[in-house]
């Protein structure tokens, strides 16, 4: 998503707790954006953040706002799960964590940042938030091919569930101030947290979706480009399977 909106033209800050990967990921993404607007190296710019208190999205809010005077885009992406089994599934990391993250920080980022992503909007040219949900959010298993044997997530699906109707109601809520919030929910992407179902049932998975394969960086990337667009001036409080058709294939009446 960060290479989609450099590579067209948008200045980008990045944040998660280990600036080391942050600056990496800034330095790639400023080689991409070459000739691009911004005076080189500054594309693509790193902050060190905690998300998982209020407290926390407040500090990012506020660093934002000293580089910045308004926002155009908002993607919460950060994210975690837990898996572990039924009948010993701890409540603090598995259950506190994974929402404080999952859900909580999309409500208060976004709130923090509202001041920001109103400036300068219309009804045609509108500020994005765009809460990175799931597929699971849609799909009552808490156990399969993304979990290890004898252990399940169950937090991680009601916690996605969560943030998809957090993101219809701050649609309905941030309306008037032209900031449009929607989610969107990929499938199987390789990433950290899918890497150990990919190591041991990549096969399977992909066999799994209609479309043969898992999804890719260009998938996210352009839909993205999409909702942030004027192409997407009109949608607000969408919750978009980015799944290769999987949902459709397995739940149809959803």
């Amino acid at each position: 998503m960060t290479a989609a909106l450099v590579q067209n033209g948008a200045r980008v800050y990045i944040a998660s707790r280990k600036l080391h990967d942050l600056e990496n990921v800034a330095a790639l993404m400023n080689e991409t954006a070459r000739g691009g607007p911004w005076p080189a190296g500054t594309a693509c710019i790193p902050l060190q953040a905690d998300l998982s208190s209020k407290a926390g999205c407040d500090a990012l809010a506020a660093e934002l706002a000293r580089h910045t005077s308004s926002l155009d885009i908002l993607v919460n992406n950060s994210g975690l799960t837990w898996g572990g089994p039924r009948d010993d599934f701890p409540e603090d990391k598995g259950w506190d964590k994974v929402f404080h993250l999952n859900v909580k920080s999309q409500f208060y980022l976004t709130v923090a940042l509202v001041p920001l992503l109103e400036q300068g909007k219309s009804n045609t040219h509108h500020a994005s938030v765009i809460n990175i949900a799931s597929t699971a959010a849609m799909m009552p298993q808490a156990s399969g091919a993304l979990s290890q044997p004898g252990s399940g997530t169950y937090s991680y699906q009601p916690s996605k569930a969560a943030s998809v109707h957090l993101s219809r109601m701050l649609a309905v809520d941030l309306a008037e101030q032209h900031i449009h919030v929607n989610a969107i929910c990929p499938g199987v992407f390789p990433s950290r947290m899918t890497a150990w179902s990919l190591g041991e049932f990549g096969e399977a998975l992909e066999a799994g979706q209609p479309t043969g394969r898992i999804g890719t960086p260009e998938d996210i990337g352009g839909l993205l480009l999409f909702l942030v667009s004027r192409a997407g001036s009109h949608v607000t409080g969408a919750a978009i399977p980015l799944d290769g058709g999987q949902l459709v294939q397995f739940y149809p009446r959803l």
